[in-house]
């Protein structure tokens, strides 16, 4: 029987989007564009999940470019993923301020080793989506920034949290971060059935930027309702 490491190393080595995607926005793939993240993932994934134990679900939006869309690792930058997860990334460095929300948090958790050993983070879409602005950047996205992008990338979606409860994950009550998330997951487990219970927390972005002088009352709230 394969481990979850080699059930997730799989799934995003195998990861492709390539439906048309509405004008000014694209898709980064960070497993196909530097070697050094499939190299770091697979060994985040060996470390963390090398077993069959049942976990429970914790669903993002979709990876920002200096979080998972550089280390493959959900809500985890190069700094986090060197000095909590022992794995150093040398191609590339990042601070992302969900990565620092996520990491206290799993601190005060019981660490690393035992966050990991009852929780799966991951996203409806897997991938990085980023949108041009005025002056010609890219910036990041959200899946449900846009109708037509929503629309555009359903039917991915739906197809990769499939493929990821196929993991083994707990589909009684997933964590889901973001209430607008919550808003279009809900749509999606209308209509697909996939969980019998949304629990909604407050993305750790939202956090970090607008709320952290209330952090520790947020992270109170989460180890509260991961606990229940």
């Amino acid at each position: 029987m394969k481990t979850i490491a080699e059930k997730v190393i799989s799934f995003n080595s195998k990861l492709h989007f390539t439906d048309p995607l509405p004008p000014g926005f694209s898709v980064l793939n960070p497993f196909r564009e530097n070697p050094e993240t499939m190299q770091v993932m697979e060994r985040f994934y060996k470390k963390f999940y090398h077993d069959n134990k049942e976990r429970k679900f914790m669903i993002g939006i979709n990876p920002s470019r200096h979080g998972a869309g550089l280390t493959g690792v959900p809500f985890t930058d190069t700094k986090r993923l060197g000095s909590a997860c022992g794995i150093p990334m040398q191609s590339a460095a990042s601070h992302e301020v969900s990565s620092v929300f996520m990491y206290d948090m799993i601190a005060q958790y019981g660490g690393v080793e035992t966050f990991y050993s009852q929780f799966y983070i991951n996203s409806p879409f897997p991938l990085a989506i980023v949108r041009a602005n005025g002056q010609g950047k890219w910036l990041n996205a959200n899946y449900y920034d846009d109708n037509a992008l929503f629309e555009a990338t359903k039917p991915f979606m739906i197809k990769m949290l499939k493929r990821q409860i196929a993991f083994g994950l707990n589909t009684e009550k997933v964590y889901v971060l973001g209430k607008k998330n919550e808003v279009f997951l809900s749509k999606l487990n209308q209509t697909e059935k996939l969980f019998s219970r949304l629990i909604t927390l407050e993305h750790p972005r939202f956090i970090q930027q607008y709320r952290s002088r209330y952090k520790d009352e947020y992270i109170d709230k989460y180890l509260r309702l991961l606990n229940a």
